[in-house]
């Protein structure tokens, strides 16, 4: 009876910690933006991080989603990757108010030339369709902009999956583009504090939480036996943290060069 009793308790409580991983798994990887959202909106100044993280974010996920139909993997990754893009796509919105609030003499650029008030499409009548100059790329002054962009990249790499899905190189192949593109997230980040001399506006309790969220996503891909391309990406991942929160103890040996807060009567809206 006893041992009945062990063998049930234990069961549970393998049960409540698969449970419980699953949970961490799914939620675990949007909780580090959660700071640096509040972090933007209170201060109104999203100079401090790079956008370039949300693309890198929302491309590796929807490759990600499209890797499970031709690999299955764990449902809990898969419904991480859901919610991660619709976090990324808030973070986007976020900034791009703010920026644009704050830079209101700024020229407007855009993904689709479908706005007849763009201004740069007075000046260059020609670009009918698609903004190709790559300085603004991913500097759009619109968020339908970005979601255009997204659905478009969805529907080019859907479809090609579509046709290429019975193609062993092609399912592993995007499964390593998802991973390491993931991967790589933090090197825009990276890039950023390079360029500004500084990790002023970047939190740093983002990145504390992508170094434990990306350690403890590493040791779950292990036991797990994810496939091995999720292993290569947390390991990186992992790397790419450890460099960042380098540069936070490097820059605050030396003082900190303060960046732009330009103050706009517009800039004042809440958001």
């Amino acid at each position: 009876m006893e041992e009945e009793v062990i063998e049930w308790l234990a069961a549970s409580v393998h049960r409540l910690v698969s449970w419980g991983a699953s949970t961490a798994m799914i939620f675990g990887g949007v909780v580090p933006y959660i700071p640096q959202y509040r972090d933007i909106r209170r201060t109104q100044n999203a100079e401090g991080f790079s956008t370039y993280v949300c693309l890198m974010l929302l491309v590796a996920n929807i490759l990600r989603i499209l890797f499970w139909f031709g690999r299955h993997f764990e449902s809990p990754l898969l419904w991480q990757s859901i919610i991660m893009i619709v976090t990324m796509l808030l973070m986007l919105k976020l900034c791009t108010e703010v920026r644009v609030a704050s830079d209101i003499n700024t020229k407007r650029r855009s993904f689709s030339a479908s706005d007849s008030k763009d201004e740069d499409l007075k000046t260059h009548p020609k670009r009918c369709f698609l903004d190709f100059d790559v300085t603004f790329f991913w500097h759009w002054s619109r968020f339908l902009d970005y979601i255009q962009c997204v659905l478009a990249f969805t529907g080019v790499t859907g479809y090609l999956t579509y046709l290429f899905l019975d193609s062993v190189l092609y399912v592993e192949t995007l499964g390593f583009l998802a991973v390491f593109t993931e991967a790589m997230l933090g090197v825009p980040q990276l890039y950023r504090n390079y360029q500004n001399n500084s990790t002023e506006g970047m939190s740093i309790k983002m990145v504390l939480m992508w170094t434990s969220g990306d350690t403890f996503k590493t040791v779950y891909f292990v036991l797990n036996q994810a496939p091995f391309q999720f292993t290569i990406c947390g390991l990186l991942q992992v790397f790419v943290d450890i460099t960042i929160l380098l540069q936070v103890y490097l820059y605050s040996r030396y003082p900190q060069k303060p960046l732009p807060h330009p103050i706009h009567a517009s800039s004042a809206k809440v958001l």
